[in-house]
């Protein structure tokens, strides 16, 4: 299999419209098809070949049959070349110098990810890039909170010669020492070390539960989108609780995120036996996946 980049594609990325079928198109090809909404259907195939450049066969093959023309075809000394994900048709010369006489079996061939089974990857990414910029920033707090607790009484010297120097500049006390940022602050160091060692080895905790959903997300697996539901439901209180003391723009955004996340995840994905659970995504997946993917696509 040869990926041949977006850049090396040039104007070639174009469907091939051939004369004569063997097979009936049931599926649309991707990217062809008119969006039946005001909004665009986004083709993720077509998203995927722009970064990750497109999956070819037969361009090492001296000899091609019949059963190769659902991924490679020869016309006028061409040959035309099936982008096994995205489906375009891309004209290359023939091998000069092949390594293969044949193509290899079905069965040894992987076929890219396409279809929802391609969205849902995009999507799962997404998520997990989330919980890395989750876990750095725990990880980051975490840190801070025993630095903190180590030097305590040498910062709580350097914390109140900051708190006067403002009270001269503002000519008085500082008139939200009972609320905001510097309350937080001074709040600090009211909290007992033992306290404070027991935030951070929490924060740290919770900061690797984070760091193990992105793992497991970014590959796909299915616990870790059942872990990331968990978590998000346990911690909804919180968050809500949150709003009720202080409202920002930036809690209400990851509020916003969190659920989405969690519909997503029990929607989409069929967590908890929801639209029929697990088997009915299996069958789903393996429906959008492998050469049968491939054949109802095939013109």
């Amino acid at each position: 299999m040869q990926r041949l980049s977006s850049r090396r594609r040039g104007n070639w990325c174009s469907n091939l419209q051939s004369g004569s079928s063997d097979h009936v198109t049931i599926m649309a090809p991707p990217g062809i098809e008119k969006p039946r909404r005001f909004r665009p259907k986004l083709a993720w195939e077509l998203l995927a070949c722009s970064f990750r450049g497109h999956e070819l066969l037969g361009t090492d093959v001296a000899v091609l049959s019949a059963d190769d023309a659902i991924v490679v075809r020869e016309y006028d000394g061409l040959r035309w070349h099936r982008c096994l994900r995205c489906d375009s048709w891309l004209p290359l010369q023939p091998p000069t110098d092949p390594a293969l006489q044949r193509m290899p079996p079905r069965d040894q061939i992987e076929v890219p990810l396409r279809g929802r089974p391609l969205r849902d990857r995009f999507v799962l990414r997404a998520i997990a890039i989330d919980r890395i910029i989750h876990f750095v920033l725990l990880a980051a707090l975490t840190v801070g909170i025993l630095f903190f607790a180590h030097d305590r009484e040498r910062l709580r010297g350097a914390w109140t010669r900051i708190l006067n120097r403002l009270q001269s500049a503002t000519g008085g006390p500082i008139s939200d020492t009972h609320k905001g940022l510097l309350h937080d602050v001074d709040r600090l160091f009211t909290i007992s070390t033992n306290r404070l060692l027991l935030y951070a080895a929490l924060l740290g905790v919770y900061a690797l539960v984070n760091l193990i959903e992105a793992v497991g997300l970014w590959s796909a697996r299915r616990w870790a989108e059942y872990l990331a539901v968990i978590e998000v439901v346990v911690l909804l209180p919180i968050d809500i609780h949150e709003l009720t003391i202080r409202v920002s723009p930036l809690k209400i955004v990851a509020l916003i995120v969190s659920i989405a996340i969690v519909i997503y995840l029990l929607v989409a994905h069929r967590l908890f036996g929801i639209r029929g659970g697990g088997k009915v995504m299996e069958a789903e997946r393996e429906r959008d996946t492998g050469w049968p993917a491939l054949e109802r696509t095939a013109i």
